[in-house]
């Protein structure tokens, strides 16, 4: 029990960094949390690569890389901590599938703006147009125009030029969806993220992570090698087309520790992969995040399958 509230300790963290940032946005006058300073610069390509980090940059196009399917064994597999949520291990049959190398950069997801994306509802479910209609959304939230048109976007050191070839984030399962339909795409299931994610051998090293001090996902290096898939781990929660539902198997725990994530087991839907407000030792490939599919507060992103 002590160890199951270190790690929700954890995730205190990271709704402590999270919730800050909402806070802060709604005061007219945009303040900064951290200094724009050298501590914020990304520091995850080689010097060669050049600035990919100026708000005109754009990242490199995404690649499909395929992963074989299979039989997979699915939950958490290795030694140490785990939630209840990400056992028992189970195998699935997943069919081939391809998934694209990379998180979706705000340039991608303002050409489905700009291509009028939050106004043609054959691109969105029901619910999803419903919502977007009665709300006004146009953009992720936190994005806004300026006078001469021109994107920003709040974010830790306050009201700045849209960064092109940083992932899209704080955008609902709706959102992502309908950019994913408009792009001949879609989400993928949990399964397929996690085989990929064991597949493609990923790792929390190297991430932008909560320690890492940024506190807002960061442009892949343009350097980084297009045949492998980078930020499946750190960046963004990654929305998957997959209710939040119990394993085969599953046993609710009896008392408190039953209530921690059994009782949440409906009317969510999985993400995966961590964040950039995600502590590093919180992570893991078996991990599962689930959240209402309205919500845009967290540092919510996608990456697209076929």
């Amino acid at each position: 029990m002590v160890e199951l509230g270190l790690h929700h300790e954890q995730q205190h963290q990271e709704l402590l960094a999270t919730d800050i940032k909402y806070i802060l946005s709604t005061n007219p006058l945009a303040p900064a949390y951290i200094e724009n300073n050298e501590y914020n610069k990304p520091v995850f390509s080689s010097p060669e690569a050049g600035d990919f980090s100026s708000p005109g940059a754009t990242a490199r196009p995404a690649t499909w890389l395929p992963v074989p399917g299979g039989i997979y064994s699915i939950g958490h597999q290795a030694a140490g901590f785990s939630f209840d949520n990400e056992l028992p291990v189970h195998e699935v049959l997943v069919a081939p599938f391809e998934l694209q190398n990379r998180l979706v950069t705000n340039a991608d997801y303002l050409q489905f703006i700009e291509a009028g994306g939050y106004q043609q509802f054959q691109f969105w479910l029901g619910e999803g147009w419903d919502l977007a209609s009665r709300e006004g959304w146009t953009a992720p939230l936190y994005w806004s125009k300026n006078a001469e048109g021109q994107w920003l976007r709040y974010g830790p050191t306050g009201l700045e030029p849209l960064k092109l070839a940083a992932p899209v984030s704080h955008i609902s399962f709706y959102e992502a969806d309908a950019y994913a339909q408009w792009a001949g795409a879609r989400l993928p299931t949990e399964a397929e993220w996690e085989t990929a994610a064991r597949f493609f051998q990923a790792t929390p090293q190297g991430g932008n992570w909560l320690e890492t001090g940024y506190f807002d996902p960061q442009p892949l290096a343009t350097d980084a090698d297009p045949s492998q898939c980078h930020q499946l781990l750190g960046d963004c929660w990654e929305w998957t087309y997959s209710a939040y539902h119990p394993y085969p198997g599953y046993q609710r725990a009896a008392g408190a520790l039953g209530e921690y994530n059994g009782k949440f087991m409906l009317n969510q839907l999985v993400l995966r992969g961590g964040s950039c407000a995600t502590p590093e030792s919180h992570i893991r490939v078996s991990y599962r995040n689930f959240f209402h599919a309205d919500k845009r507060w967290q540092f919510t992103g996608l990456r697209l399958a076929r």
